[in-house]
């Protein structure tokens, strides 16, 4: 089933394109990675998603709902991690977990039993009373990770979640989004790191609002390899090449 679909998303900030026809899916229990530069587009394609932003044009749609008219089923369907994490300063990790808690309307004993399982395979549970603005990078953004999944979304949207963050606690997220995903759950994260795209079932590379290709990364590498990209290319020459490649094509077309 095809839980996340970007049908041709087009959206334009004066007179920047942001989305200019970007196109792709994401099906049930996939973690599917949308990888490419800063302003590439991935931020609005995922606000698209979360139903946070309206479209100049195309279509995004959540397990074959309009995000911004699907209402409580689709909000409760969704987990959201923004790149800035809007968690509270001066709350401690429970009083964040609690806080957000009361927003999904979860009953008492339900919060207690998922926030004791996210605090344990956070790893937060020894600093439950810290407060938020005195965790480190990592921390902050695994908090962020538990409070979105509070109320077990389907699927778990994430804007560039190691960005600033240590090697360990990067290695700690891409290990919890792996048993999340090994659970069921549908991911969607976006990065700007070339090696993690390898870490995905699949990946979208986008350029300028546009996909530039997608598929398995191992498919990706091989032909890339076999059309002259060398014996051991990496995500790193593939994107810079395909980079070029659009730039060229994009010059030579008449105005």
């Amino acid at each position: 089933m095809t839980m996340l679909a970007a049908q041709a998303l087009a959206r334009r900030f004066g007179e920047t394109r942001a989305l200019d026809g970007l196109s792709f899916a994401v099906e049930n229990g996939e973690l599917f990675g949308l990888v490419g530069a800063d302003g590439a587009g991935k931020t609005t394609a995922i606000r698209a998603l979360a139903g946070l932003i309206a479209l100049d044009g195309g279509q995004a749609l959540v397990a074959g709902r309009d995000p911004a008219l699907g209402g409580a089923a689709v909000r409760e369907s969704l987990g959201l991690v923004p790149q800035q994490a809007s968690l509270y300063p001066d709350l401690t990790v429970a009083e964040n977990l609690r806080f957000f808690a009361r927003l999904f309307c979860l009953p008492k004993r339900v919060f207690r039993e998922r926030a004791e399982r996210l605090l344990s395979i956070t790893r937060l549970a020894p600093f439950a009373n810290r407060r938020a603005d005195a965790l480190s990078g990592g921390m902050y953004k695994k908090l962020a990770l538990a409070c979105a999944l509070l109320h077990r979304p389907e699927v778990l949207l994430l804007d560039e979640p190691t960005v600033g963050v240590d090697p360990v606690s990067r290695r700690e997220l891409w290990a919890l989004l792996h048993e999340f995903v090994h659970d069921g759950m549908t991911v969607l994260l976006s990065t700007p790191y070339m090696d993690e795209a390898e870490r995905c079932h699949r990946v979208a590379l986008v350029h300028r609002g546009k996909l530039l290709l997608s598929g398995e990364p191992t498919a990706l590498l091989k032909d890339f390899a076999a059309t002259g990209g060398g014996s051991a290319p990496t995500f790193e020459t593939l994107f810079l090449a395909r980079l070029e490649q659009a730039d060229r094509e994009q010059g030579s077309r008449p105005s």
